[in-house]
């Protein structure tokens, strides 16, 4: 195999709590995290050069070390004396620094393409040992589906898989700093913790609406204070349909789940009309799981 075209899926956070914080600085966190069908392409092809190269439809984004593409690439050339150089062009569609993983996604496709492209015989689970080292979200990206993570995002149990519904996106305007929303979090004891457990029991039943009623994410908390528009959006959705919307991740993407496909479209043109949203896509709840 000379060559291969991976999709590289987003994932939404149904939940997300964050326990305390470490005194290494990082966050410990309980998430309910779920895929979804909005994604990337990369297009992976070896070659003789001995380098790694990428390209890109986004002209603002790195296309050297800097990218989680390049530093996935680099880990495995290097772990296996790979002497070939390998290419990456990646489609870029999942809204960037928007709370939806679309750099580890990238960074779990190019270890699963280049897996496939070299013969490594990696399994699921070595390819996820080794993407913990690239970014706490990309062992999540490798396996997909529903899953509980705890830790810094990184302790994976895999969840039944979440009811099937249709699923809003919207990105307004603004990015946000993933650091400054966890800088400025404060865990104090007044704060409204979601029930990570009950939202885990709801996905068992395959209760939408219970699901729905138990979603919550504690980043909220910073986030839309700074960026009110966040709020602005969730109310749409709610308007229009949505039987509950939330921040995904550190934000700014907002998505809706709603019970109705006809009811989402709807809901998807009026987000479209309203202007409040940079990026707006409709689509679905993704639940095959890498074996």
């Amino acid at each position: 195999m000379k060559d291969i075209s991976v999709k590289a899926l987003a994932k939404i956070n149904l939940g997300l709590d964050v326990v305390r914080k470490r005194e290494d600085g990082y966050h410990e966190v309980r998430m309910v995290m779920q895929t979804i069908h909005l994604f990337d392409r990369l297009e992976i092809s070896k070659n003789t050069s001995g380098e790694i190269t990428m390209e890109t439809n986004l002209s603002f984004l790195p296309t050297n070390e800097n990218n989680l593409v390049y530093k996935a690439a680099k880990l495995l050339q290097d772990e296996f004396a790979i002497k070939d150089g390998v290419h990456v062009w990646l489609h870029k569609y999942i809204p960037v620094a928007a709370g939806m993983a679309g750099g580890s996604t990238d960074a779990a496709a190019v270890l699963y393409g280049m897996n496939q492209i070299f013969d490594l015989g990696l399994t699921r689970e070595e390819l996820m040992e080794r993407g913990v080292k690239i970014g706490a979200d990309v062992p999540y990206c490798i396996m997909r589906g529903t899953a509980l993570a705890e830790g810094i995002g990184e302790k994976l149990s895999k969840l039944p898989p979440m009811v099937k519904c249709p699923v809003l996106i919207a990105k307004p305007q603004i990015s946000v700093s993933t650091k400054f929303v966890y800088d400025n979090l404060k865990l104090g004891s007044d704060m409204v913790h979601p029930d990570i457990d009950r939202l885990v029991a709801d996905i068992r039943e395959k209760d939408l609406y219970k699901i729905a009623a138990d979603m919550g994410n504690v980043l909220e908390t910073v986030t839309i204070p700074a960026y009110p528009v966040i709020a602005d959006i969730k109310d749409h959705m709610m308007e229009h349909g949505a039987v509950n919307a939330m921040m995904s991740g550190s934000g700014p993407t907002v998505f809706g789940l709603f019970d109705k496909e006809a009811t989402a479209v709807e809901a998807y043109e009026a987000m479209k009309a309203s202007g409040l949203a940079k990026q707006v896509y409709l689509t679905s709840i993704y639940n095959n799981a890498r074996k």
